[in-house]
């Protein structure tokens, strides 16, 4: 989601969901989560983080349970690490990055870079790459309007101790995801309305920036703001990218191309977060916002038929 403690704020309204069926194809599965993000699935189980309720939780198909709450953290994105623990995107500015086990129990936290800086503005997502590395986003402090730009990318070798920048000069800094031949880093740009890739070096590092895609002209904008979107994404074994867009009801699943495959209209609110894929992929997590101006961020966990 764009900015985590709901600055952008507007009318109120609590949302309460029933479990059900939304569309023909939307079936409501976790409801009464407040600001819905980072979903994964695991070994049969959705994990899931809360940057309102400050809590990464599971749900293992019938019964929720609370891993991990951590007053202050905000928790935003959530990855799998290859020695199956779990990193989370801690926004509340200045930001955090937090290693559990999958308990829940912290193992490790990081709050500045390699040069000292803290994460001003807060780690908006996170993705750990085949080779064990990790990216993150910084998203940069709020300003609205946003007369700035100041989002970062930080990477984690693996077996690093420290996290290095990689990128900066980023129109508030989003979901991030890495193509299967891991060549490629994918930032959504929040403001810009954007996704950027950037060529990955054998040493982590970034290079070649280029645009990707502009959302608005792959399809209309729900609404007109500053915030629109893109969100949180999750890249596919063909390569394909499905982001979220924030404030536009909607997840896009785009090819390696930038051309647009197909939209997923989401019933259960405006402020789509993030995606997961479900066994083989057939199906899609799509953690969502009733209203996103409700400064309780209250939504739900929806599962969509996946459009291969």
């Amino acid at each position: 989601m764009w900015i985590r403690d709901k600055r952008y704020v507007g009318t109120a309204v609590a949302a309460l969901f029933a479990a059900g069926a939304a569309f023909a194809d939307e079936t409501i599965v976790v409801t009464g989560v407040l600001g819905p993000e980072g979903p994964l699935y695991v070994d049969g189980n959705l994990y899931y983080v809360g940057w309102i309720s400050n809590a990464l939780s599971k749900w293992d198909g019938k019964t929720t349970t609370v891993l991990n709450s951590a007053e202050g953290c905000g928790h935003n994105g959530l990855a799998l690490t290859k020695q199956r623990t779990l990193l989370i995107a801690c926004t509340n500015d200045p930001g955090a990055i937090v290693e559990v086990d999958m308990t829940g129990k912290e193992l490790r936290r990081w709050s500045e870079d390699s040069a000292g800086r803290k994460f001003d503005g807060g780690i908006n997502d996170v993705v750990v790459a085949a080779n064990g590395g990790a990216y993150a986003t910084v998203f940069g402090p709020f300003v609205d309007p946003p007369t700035v730009v100041i989002g970062r990318v930080l990477y984690l070798p693996p077996g690093g101790q420290k996290w290095i920048q990689v990128a900066d000069d980023l129109n508030y800094a989003n979901g991030v995801g890495i193509s299967p031949d891991q060549k490629t880093l994918y930032v959504s740009e929040t403001v810009g309305n954007g996704i950027k890739k950037f060529s990955i070096n054998d040493d982590g590092t970034l290079a070649h920036r280029s645009n990707f895609a502009l959302l608005n002209v792959l399809t209309k904008n729900k609404t007109d703001s500053w915030y629109i979107g893109p969100d949180s994404m999750k890249v596919d074994g063909d390569g394909n990218i499905y982001v979220a867009q924030w404030c536009g009801g909607k997840v896009l699943k785009l090819s390696p191309e930038g051309k647009l495959l197909h939209v997923f209209e989401i019933a259960a609110g405006d402020g789509t977060t993030n995606v997961a894929f479900g066994p083989d992929g057939k199906d899609l997590y799509v953690t969502v916002v009733k209203d996103p101006n409700d400064p309780q961020a209250s939504g739900a966990i929806v599962k969509v038929a996946n459009v291969r």
